[in-house]
């Protein structure tokens, strides 16, 4: 057997959800017209010096410089970044956050992980200060992937159990006990399995295409939350539940379903994790997702966007009763107690709550949100949704069937880097929109008018094509 005969592709495409499918013809074609040679040079080293993986590489684009909402190219060609990886809250480059990083690597740069940094410790203080938990512990980690991980250590000592439930199509990250919470084939499947065991998952609520086949959001909000009570009355040792409160691709739950949720893993003694990675710290119009459903999790986890959208950091954040590993090492990392990347995250926060952020993005977002259902009368869009910053724009074929067009929002995808936006797509055919916390109204709606030129430009495209 060759190592050629055990590439993915020679056994089938795989399911994407996360991100945007990088080995179409349309992207090649996209590329061909739109990037100069020496772009087309740095890509080609890009791709010699770094292992391949689904959705990264071969890269799109070499981006030269980043700041505030914008992307600029080596070509000089700037985008308006609704996309970001959701870490731009506060915008690229922010001056406040790179004086501050600049000021800790001289006072102290580092500091062996045997030893308390100040800077680490007013990090813990503002995290509990703003915890929807209330007073809480806090352990950081480097990446939200090992923070997820945290969290299942610390469910699994609190309960004495070891199973987690989880939802289908979600994304936890990518280490092996993240990837076995996940429910994305892309991450699960080839060289991720065997898995870690007793990684239970339930299909999710959906207003579109519902798994349980009801035909509207209350409905399988209703069903799901009776799967997942059926589930923990029949799986007696599930540790924890852990899964975004909003989920981001996007999807908004329905009005009670966490609060049935919450209820549920009180009876059967399952805690109860939130990932808000991708959408908390103010994303969604509150400083934390779940704050909109009034109802407040065990565990909660953050990272993207702690860095400020400049160093990797995250957290988990835990009710102080479980606190209960001391005699165990949940996440000892060498740069778990960084006082750079700590002062980054600090720094953050308070440039989120001093500048209004919070607000801004529920303002805005109910702006954008209001635009985009004025475009429902495009008859390719089938569903726009959304809280705050996290947008969604469901585009398919018919509004009567709606049957999924991938073709269409790729396309879609291109037309708008035409036109200087960027953004990516999730379950193939929702276009999703995250920008920075510090976008105006006024560029929110220029970037959604090049939008609906998009739509426009792919919509010709593909008939031509078709």
């Amino acid at each position: 057997m060759t190592l050629r005969s055990l590439h993915p592709r020679a056994t089938g495409a795989v399911a994407q959800s996360e991100g945007d499918t990088n080995l179409t013809a349309r992207r090649a074609a996209w590329q061909a017209r739109s990037i100069d040679d020496a772009t087309r040079a740095a890509l080609v080293e890009d791709e010699r010096y770094f292992l391949r993986q689904s959705v990264s590489t071969p890269c799109l684009n070499v981006i030269a410089r980043a700041q505030g909402l914008y992307i600029e190219d080596m070509a000089g060609r700037r985008f308006m970044d609704f996309h970001g990886n959701n870490v731009h809250h506060i915008g690229y480059g922010h001056p406040r956050l790179t004086r501050a990083i600049a000021e800790q690597m001289q006072a102290l740069p580092f500091a062996p992980r045997r030893y308390a940094a100040e800077p680490v410790t007013q990090l813990a203080r503002k995290l509990s200060g703003i915890s929807p938990l209330g007073q809480c512990k806090v352990l950081l980690t480097t990446g939200g992937s090992d923070a997820i991980e945290v969290a299942v250590k610390i469910a699994r000592a609190a309960t004495g159990r070891f199973k987690t439930l989880a939802f289908w199509d979600a994304f936890h990250g990518a280490g092996v006990g993240a990837a076995a919470l996940s429910g994305e084939a892309l991450f699960r499947s080839g060289p991720a399995a065997p898995l870690i065991p007793g990684a239970i998952h339930v299909a999710p609520y959906a207003g579109i295409r519902c798994p349980y086949g009801t035909s509207d959001l209350v409905a399988s909000g209703e069903a799901c939350a009776r799967m997942i009570e059926y589930v923990l009355e029949h799986e007696a040792d599930v540790a924890a539940l852990i899964a975004e409160p909003i989920r981001a691709v996007p999807s908004v739950p329905p009005p009670g379903f966490w609060a049935r949720v919450r209820a549920a893993c009180d009876r059967h003694g399952t805690l109860l994790v939130f990932d808000e990675i991708p959408v908390g710290l103010g994303k969604t119009g509150a400083m934390f997702a779940c704050q909109h459903d009034g109802v407040a999790p065990d565990i909660l986890v953050l990272g993207k966007g702690l860095g400020g959208g400049i160093l990797p950091i995250a957290a988990v954040l835990a009710r102080p009763e479980l606190d209960v590993g001391a005699d165990w090492a949940f996440g000892h990392y060498t740069h778990e107690k960084n006082p750079v990347t700590a002062r980054a995250a600090l720094t953050t926060i308070e440039i989120i709550e001093d500048e209004g952020l919070v607000e801004n993005a529920s303002r805005v977002g109910a702006v954008a949100l209001a635009r985009l259902n004025e475009l429902k009368r495009i008859p390719v869009i089938g569903d726009v949704r959304g809280r705050g910053l996290l947008l969604g724009i469901e585009l398919v074929r018919d509004v009567e069937g709606m049957e999924p067009d991938n073709d269409l929002a790729e396309a879609t995808l291109y037309a708008a880097l035409d036109r200087g936006l960027s953004f990516k797509t999730t379950m193939g055919n929702v276009l999703t929109l995250t920008p920075p916390l510090t976008i105006t109204e006024a560029q929110m709606l220029q970037g959604i008018d090049i939008l609906a030129a998009a739509i426009d430009d792919a919509r010709r495209a593909i008939h031509l094509d078709r």
